[in-house]
């Protein structure tokens, strides 16, 4: 198996590195936060432990983490084949990033973007290697999602593609490949349908819980938007929705100011025990009465 880079050590990057290591490759991950790193370790290590219970495959902890090297340089990555970004979905930061990995990285590696929203041509040319660029969309958890959406950009070289095809078959993924826009086809759809779903919160329409109840009752979704909000991220959810705004100038990507007032006061979801809903534990969320007219969630559980 080959060296595989994973840079950010969030949700997603944590996702990432377990579903390769677990596959058998070696991985460095790396985040410029120590806290971080410590926190995505222990994360997988749950993760494996559990893996079974949750209808996952039965793995080893300590066999896993042993294919993972895990720091806050990315000089390590300079050996690595291929290098999966996953940082928060900010331009500048990614800017910043690709400038300093476009240095460190061999000339000859392959640049994955996990991103939600940013085109992968504009990603691609920050760096010198525009061929050598292509988008991969992970769902989360990634361990358990099986599908991924594949995005080549404009001057992607089929050997590239297909490197990171086979890549992600190794992972178990199947890779649906879709053409380069912003927000691919996953979250040009999904974060207009989960921004409609806050503004009925903020407007009082409903609450979390009975929005929820609707895609589930009604249109047999296994989760509602909210409660995918509170999975991704919700200031993963506005960054995307931000991005979709800024790039297509549409008003229809207006962001909900609820989204806006949850990120600001650090309701993020799952990841921090808060969002739409309260988390006593990582797989067991009690909704909230989210209020409306622009106020926050209310602490009060049902």
């Amino acid at each position: 198996m080959t060296l595989t880079g994973v840079v950010g050590a969030g949700v997603m990057g944590a996702g990432v590195a377990q579903n390769l290591a677990q596959a058998g490759h070696d991985v460095v991950l790396v985040d410029n936060d120590p806290d971080a790193v410590t926190k995505a370790l222990s994360t997988i290590e749950l993760n494996c432990r559990t893996s079974r219970l949750l209808g996952g495959p039965d793995l080893d902890p300590d066999a896993v983490l042993a294919r993972i090297t895990a720091g806050t340089d990315l000089a390590p990555l300079a050996d690595a084949e291929t290098v999966i970004e996953n940082i928060t979905e900010n331009w500048e930061l990614k800017r910043a990033l690709y400038l300093e990995l476009d240095q460190v990285v061999r000339a000859d590696a392959v640049f994955v973007a996990n991103t939600s929203a940013i085109p992968i041509t504009r990603l691609a040319s920050l760096t010198r290697r525009p061929r050598q660029f292509v988008g991969v969309h992970f769902m989360n958890p990634v361990p358990m999602k099986p599908a991924v959406e594949l995005i080549p950009g404009h001057h992607t070289s089929p050997e590239a593609l297909e490197r990171v095809r086979a890549l992600l078959t190794s992972m178990g993924k199947k890779a649906i490949q879709v053409n380069d826009a912003c927000g691919f086809v996953s979250n040009r759809v999904l974060m207009l349908t989960v921004n409609e779903a806050a503004f009925l919160v903020h407007e009082g329409v409903a609450d979390a819980e009975t929005v929820d109840e609707v895609f589930r009752s009604c249109f047999g979704h296994p989760m509602g938007p909210l409660q995918t909000a509170d999975l991704i991220g919700v200031d993963t959810i506005l960054y995307s929705i931000e991005v979709l705004h800024e790039h297509f100038a549409d008003s229809k990507y207006r962001p909900c100011p609820l989204l806006k007032q949850m990120t600001d006061a650090g309701l993020h979801g799952r990841k921090t025990g808060r969002g739409f809903y309260t988390y006593d534990a990582p797989a067991a969320p009690s909704p909230v009465a989210a209020a409306g007219n622009g106020s926050r969630p209310s602490a009060v559980t049902r």
